[in-house]
């Protein structure tokens, strides 16, 4: 049925579907232009630029990745698209079937890809297995509700019937193409929902896929965006009550300490010291080790460096719990 072609460079998703970067302006050095704009120039030094970057995302300055557009061209069913169309800071130009006529192009899940309606979740899939006989049955009335509709636009269309009313016969699983152009900040908040374990399936195989392009274009802001706001964890006033009043105080101690020694040592990486010259900065973060134990941790499990700007920030909000 229809044509499953990929174009060159495209990533292929679901059974004939696909998504690829067309265009993109700007990356990580623009992100960095943008937030120093009164130097009318970013830095020279890639750790700097990092370092920026990473703050920005961290404390949701989100105007500097807005300088950076991507385009995409995708392929994908219409009950895809229109999930992905509720991200509406996004310009779209999609294939139309009011002037052109619908190809035979249908989205037929794969039997492993068949679950039960969640019992918990109104908009999601059960794990629990599905028997085999009811899975090829939902997969062969996906084909022959394909191959019935589809037979029925091309009568109509054939007869003379405004295409713009025959295709109300084809189903949502029918495929349609459009290009997608949006920011760097609007395209992380798309992944960051399409790629949540809760998405649906078949648009987080597009999302998956937009990912790594994004990954290409602007790899340091991807690598924050990962840390902190696809991977990362926010606590609410109340979480934050709720861990103050049941973390004992010997624990917030722990990692008040760790995050000294994380800061040390990335002083340390930055420039080399002297062993003495490291306590003296260790007791400036505020460290409340003696000096030989001090020699005695670092030795027996040293610490890997720490972003230091990051840690002290975690420093100051350990004193607030």
């Amino acid at each position: 049925m229809g044509s499953s072609e990929i174009p060159a460079g495209a990533v292929k998703c679901l059974d004939k579907g696909f998504i690829r970067l067309v265009d993109s302006m700007g990356g990580d050095a623009a992100i960095v232009q943008a937030a120093r704009v009164s130097y009318g120039k970013g830095t020279t030094k890639v750790s700097r630029d990092r370092a920026l970057i990473r703050y920005l995302m961290r404390h949701h300055h989100s105007t500097p990745f807005e300088m950076v557009e991507l385009k995409f061209h995708a392929k994908m069913p219409i009950f895809v698209a229109r999930q992905w169309v509720r991200h509406r800071t996004a310009n779209i130009n999609e294939y139309s079937l009011r002037y052109s006529e619908a190809v035979d192009d249908f989205y037929i899940p794969r039997p492993e890809d068949v679950h039960f309606q969640s019992t918990v979740n109104k908009q999601g899939r059960e794990v629990i297995e599905v028997p085999t006989e009811l899975r090829e049955k939902t997969v062969a009335y996906f084909e022959e509700m394909s191959q019935r509709s589809f037979a029925m636009y091309n009568e109509l269309n054939e007869a003379g019937i405004a295409r713009e009313l025959a295709r109300a016969v084809l189903p949502v699983n029918i495929y349609t193409q459009w290009y997608w152009k949006n920011d760097l900040h609007n395209t992380f908040h798309f992944l960051r929902l399409r790629m949540d374990q809760h998405a649906q399936y078949e648009i987080r195989v597009y999302a998956e896929a937009m990912a790594s392009m994004v990954k290409e274009v602007a790899p340091i802001a991807f690598e924050a965006f990962e840390d902190y706001i696809l991977n990362g964890m926010y606590f609410s006033r109340l979480d934050q009550e709720i861990f103050s009043q049941n973390l004992p105080e010997r624990v917030i101690d722990d990692l008040h300490e760790d995050a000294i020694y994380r800061i040390v040592a990335g002083l340390n990486a930055n420039k080399p010291r002297e062993e003495n010259e490291l306590y003296d900065l260790y007791k400036k973060e505020g460290g409340q080790d003696s000096e030989a134990d001090f020699s005695i941790k670092r030795i027996a499990a040293p610490e890997s460096a720490g972003n230091i700007f990051e840690m002290r920030e975690l420093k100051e909000k350990l004193k607030m719990i």
